[in-house]
């Protein structure tokens, strides 16, 4: 029940009030002089009374009590606090003194005592209008003293006022960047996107009251990342630190809008059949290490799957445009029994894992130019050809080759369509995409029961067979190495050309608080230098483990497809940790629950002439682009383009904007 009709079943008295009217040239002073003892309300059956009204008669009715006024602070929804009222009757002079409510909001000013010193300062000016406010007279006005000792103290006051906000806006910048010890880096656009923050903080089984306010660090480097990791020995020579997070501080979560760098995903990671849901409160970090954690649950508190998982991005907050990534690792359980799929990987920042729309068409592109590699299949419409495409494919899918839907951001692009850009002197489109490399994916050898990882890359358009050129080391070289690293014979499907290489691991860092394994990549864009220098390089403890080069991928005559470049997309950073029959073998009568994936810092280095992190360069811009269409980039239950996108905007069967080889460029 509303507080106002609590009020009123609570006292006695006439059921319907309202205030007497007050003639506009009668003093409220003289009303109250005249009718002392009456009630300024009357009865009335006709108007039912406003919660103000109900709220005089409380105070001014003469059964009211102290208990009565405390019910009425109780009632209120917005009552903090005992009313002031509570624990003493109203005395009958009390209730009929109106004037504070007509008048005199403080009630502090007594009529006819016009000497009052307390209400009498000084000098009166004129009373003006009819709340009688004082106006100064024009004589007093515009007259002070700047040279008195108030008015010196005055601009004193004012000077260092001023003197204080140069120093810090201008000054402390000046001072922090010349005793920093950290490398400087160019941040521009660093943090233009933080990760989708409309959606709520869950707080069940999370101290968010204790959370450590991560938000607050504005370095890509972390402070508590040592000087001598500010460089690193790289393929082709020192590389400087641009980004880190060594995971020191506990109690990290990773929830839409909780950590500036960092995600984590609340879905079911379909495209993968993965048997567990990513749960963001599977990730935290405990004892200096970032946790993802994979546990069996109860059906009802894992989306009806019986177990948890985690998957965290750096989407869209934190991206690099070539360099070296690495991490120190724990692996999750052993190297006996298969299941556990952990992975370390980055992606384009056009596509978003698990966010099926996204990837449509941008997955795994690494694309620019106009030919039959942007079309559905690689097929011609026209004449179904190349042969190669239905014969020369994927042995389970009919010997297809391909059953993407085209690229949807292609060089072939109309103009004026769709398209994230750059737009070139002659009017087309750079062709873009979300290609993805990974670090590593990491599985158990049934034949030697040993513990070992794919390193490897995924391409599109596909060659024939999904064979790469390999016949010098200038293609592709694996190394003799510690780990044992050879040639994966799996190339790939109908959905991705794969080109990886197998190596196995140190079994000592599994399931460990302690004991970590060093992985990371090296990819140089072919953007650099031009095609022939772009390159891809696998490392496991600081061994190199195998490299691929871009003359790997050279165009195909068969396919009728052309150069696929080492990416210069920039890419952002995952760690999940789930199981998946797609992947191997998954044991889990044997398996054992909770499983933990450590990771015990991440860095980036990157060439001092090359330093560019942020996830929307000039070159490959991608802020707009995901802006306009950021449903599809923070849904996830929109799997396919088509689903999401308007059909009328190009291909009515994709979505996709219209391509010039296909249809009638406007």
């Amino acid at each position: 029940m509303p507080s106002s009709q609590a009020a009123s079943s609570s006292t006695a008295g006439p059921s319907h009030l309202r205030r007497r009217s007050i003639p506009h040239n009668v003093h409220p002073l003289e009303l109250q002089q005249e009718d002392l003892g009456r009630s300024m309300w009357t009865e009335t059956p006709s108007a039912p009374p406003s919660p103000r009204a109900e709220m005089f008669r409380f105070y001014s009715d003469e059964h009211a009590t102290s208990s009565d006024a405390h019910s009425f602070a109780s009632a209120s929804p917005l009552a903090v606090q005992a009313s002031p009222f509570a624990g003493s009757a109203i005395s009958s002079s009390e209730k009929y003194n109106l004037n504070a409510f007509l008048d005199d909001p403080t009630g502090a000013y007594e009529y006819g005592k016009e000497s009052d010193p307390l209400h009498d300062p000084g000098p009166k000016g004129e009373r003006w209008g009819p709340s009688r406010l004082i106006m100064e007279r024009d004589e007093f006005r515009g007259q002070a003293n700047w040279w008195s000792n108030r008015g010196i103290l005055n601009m004193g006051f004012l000077v260092l006022l001023a003197g204080g906000i140069v120093m810090l806006f201008g000054g402390y910048p000046v001072i922090s960047t010349l005793t920093s010890t950290a490398p400087a880096v160019n941040t521009t656009s660093y943090f233009s996107s933080i990760p989708n923050t409309t959606n709520s903080i869950p707080t069940s089984g999370i101290a968010l009251a204790n959370a450590p306010n991560i938000t607050s660090r504005y370095s890509p480097i972390d402070p508590d990342t040592p000087t001598s990791a500010y460089t690193k020995e790289g393929v082709d020579g020192t590389m400087q630190l641009v980004f880190s997070d060594e995971f020191n501080t506990d109690d990290r979560y990773f929830y839409p809008g909780q950590d500036p760098f960092f995600q984590a995903v609340d879905m079911h990671y379909w495209s993968t059949n993965n048997i567990e849901w990513y749960d963001p409160d599977s990730i935290s970090t405990k004892d200096g290490a970032l946790e993802i954690r994979l546990t069996k649950e109860t059906a009802a508190a894992s989306h009806g799957l019986g177990y948890l998982g985690g998957m965290l991005q750096s989407w869209n907050a934190m991206c690099y445009t070539g360099g070296r990534l690495e991490a120190k690792i724990s692996l999750p359980g052993d190297t006996e029994i298969l299941g556990f799929w952990p992975a370390f990987w980055i992606m384009g920042n056009l596509g978003r894992a698990g966010y099926g729309a996204t990837l449509d068409g941008t997955w795994p592109y690494v694309y620019d130019s106009c030919d039959i590699g942007t079309l559905p299949n690689q097929t011609d419409p026209v004449t179904g050809g190349p042969d190669c495409v239905t014969t020369e494919g994927d042995q389970y899918n009919n010997y297809d080759m391909s059953f993407l839907l085209g690229q949807k951001l292609s060089a072939c692009t109309c103009p004026g369509e769709d398209h994230p850009g750059p737009t070139l002197a002659n009017g087309s489109f750079v062709g873009r995409g979300a290609p993805e490399i990974d670090v590593f994916e990491a599985l158990v050898d049934a034949g030697t029961g040993k513990g070992q990882i794919s390193q490897s890359a995924q391409w599109a358009p596909f060659n024939p067979n999904y064979l790469y050129v390999n016949k010098t080391t200038a293609n592709a070289e694996f190394y003799d190495n510690d780990f044992g690293t050879y040639k994966n014979t799996y190339l790939g499907g109908v959905y991705q050309q794969v080109t990886s290489g197998l190596s196995y691991t140190n079994s000592s860092t599994y399931n460990s608080s302690t004991n970590y394994a060093m992985y990371g990549i090296e990819h140089r864009p072919s953007d650099f230098d031009g095609i022939g220098t772009g390159k891809i390089s696998w490392f496991q403890e600081d061994e190199t483990m195998w490299m691929i080069s871009d003359t790997a991928m050279v165009a195909n005559k068969d396919a009728k497809i052309s150069q696929r470049p080492v990416t210069g997309e920039p890419m952002y950073v995952l760690f999940n940790l789930g199981m998946s029959t797609n992947f191997g073998t998954v044991n889990l009568t044997y398996l054992e629950f909770p499983a933990t994936m450590r990771i015990d810092y991440v860095r980036i280095y990157q060439d001092p002439d090359q330093i560019n992190i942020g996830c929307s360069p000039e070159a490959y811009p991608t802020a707009d682009y995901i802006a306009s269409h950021l449903e599809a980039y923070t849904n996830p239950n929109h799997t396919t383009w088509q689903s999401y996108a308007n059909p009328n905007t190009g291909n009515l069967t994709t979505g996709f904007p219209k391509n010039r080889l296909t249809h009638t460029c406007t």
